[in-house]
């Protein structure tokens, strides 16, 4: 079923009873061309453009949960571009461009909202590192700004500017930056996904591999085996244990991080902000809440769940930067599972086993990255090859020193 206006005006003169559901819940088969394992939006987006892109519709994405269950439901909605290095800034730029058109790709509304995203500076050091990053992110066609605090005061006029530790010396804006529904893209790739043959298996999860001469040939699963040609994963925070269960051991940690988001309130933050004194975004929402997270938890866990003090951390960091919101109560608050890498940039490479692939290592970047990684992961299942914009994320490159250190965040406490 194809959504539009008209469906939609067509619906309503039969009273919405004949609405169909957004994808398929589909059975597993007993062997596919391609299976991709994580039915997040990483996973989803991966097998979307497989069969788009690549014409490979012989596909089944299986998930051990329900789709988005994941770290796709439990992030801060973030996505932008404003990265520095040649390795990550083209990719995030591709990201960038593939979210302005997601809409109209997968024929669904993911609320995407370009409200801008604003790096703020509050030292002639930082002020001078946003410049050149500014620089960088133009040069590769991005679009940057940066401002003086005049700017910034014109555009978010409620932060501090005069704290005497921390004083607003200007910031650096992405207007093309912004948010989009985390749940609505993951519902998206699913529904274009489906649309065009892909399985979507939940509810089915990954106990092993098959491997027939040193080669991966299929899946054990709860619900059985599955063979297929070549095997995808895209498991974020699980990265570890499914890499395990192959064999082989990725340069990964398992990190808490945790989002929070506030009772809803009349329309305050107009952008996206993140304070450069202190791990600290914020945003609103289309219903009013605010939206923000800060470092990770800091320890391994496979929990979705986090400890007080980073509540505590976090919270300071937001009345630092913005005293007005001191009197907000906070509503919920959520966990997901970071794969860190070791220099906090991704991993899309073959893996050591054959017919096997990676997808890992998103650190704080995964919701932002999520078009772009599954577009570069499609392309190196279809192809072998990977893709341009992606040739820096090698496994190799921990072993070779070729490593991405974007801000040296990566799992190690002491680099936060």
């Amino acid at each position: 079923m194809r959504y539009s206006g008209f469906s939609v005006f067509m619906q309503a003169l039969n009273r919405h009873k004949g609405w169909k559901p957004t994808w398929r819940d589909a059975a597993p088969k007993p062997s596919y061309d391609v299976i991709i394992i994580g039915g997040g939006g990483h996973g989803l987006a991966t097998a979307h453009y497989l069969a788009k892109v690549h014409g490979i519709t012989n596909v089944a994405v299986i998930e051990k949960g329900w789709i988005g269950s994941g770290n796709a439901g439990r992030n801060t909605t973030i996505i932008r571009s404003n990265y520095l290095l040649p390795g990550n800034e083209a990719f995030y730029e591709l990201s960038m461009k593939l979210w302005e058109g997601l809409e109209q790709d997968v024929n669904y509304n993911a609320m995407v909202s370009q409200r801008g995203v604003l790096n703020l500076c509050h030292t002639d050091a930082q002020r001078d590192a946003f410049a050149r990053r500014g620089n960088s992110m133009r040069l590769h066609g991005a679009d940057a700004e940066l401002l003086d605090p005049e700017g910034v005061r014109k555009l978010v006029p409620f932060l501090n500017f005069d704290d005497a530790r921390f004083p607003i010396k200007g910031g650096l804006f992405q207007p093309r930056g912004g948010t989009a529904r985390h749940d609505a893209v993951v519902w998206g790739y699913a529904h274009a996904a489906s649309e065009r043959g892909v399985d979507i298996v939940q509810n089915c999860e990954v106990t092993g591999f098959l491997r027939e001469g040193g080669r991966v040939v299929g899946i054990e699963t709860s619900r059985g085996t599955i063979r297929a040609n070549k095997i995808g994963m895209a498991v974020a925070g699980n990265s570890g244990r499914v890499a395990e269960m192959a064999g082989f051991r990725l340069p990964i940690e398992s990190h808490v991080l945790q989002a929070f988001v506030s009772e809803a309130i009349k329309p305050m933050i107009p952008t996206v902000v993140t304070y450069g004194a202190g791990h600290f975004y914020i945003s609103q929402s289309d219903k009013g809440g605010l939206v923000f997270g800060g470092d990770i938890d800091g320890y391994n866990s496979y929990a979705q769940r986090g400890n007080l003090p980073t509540v505590e951390d976090v919270c300071e960091g937001g009345m630092s930067l913005m005293p007005a919101i001191g009197r907000v109560r906070l509503l919920r608050s959520w966990g997901g599972i970071m794969d860190m890498s070791m220099d906090g940039s991704p991993i899309i490479d073959h893996s050591p086993v054959d017919g096997l692939y990676v997808n890992s290592g998103w650190c704080y970047g995964g919701f932002k990255a999520t078009p772009a990684s599954g577009f570069c992961f499609a392309h190196l299942i279809a192809t072998g090859r990977m893709h341009e914009t992606a040739t820096a994320y090698r496994l190799d490159r921990f072993a070779t020193g070729h490593v991405i250190d974007e801000k040296g965040v990566g799992a190690r406490p002491n680099l936060h």
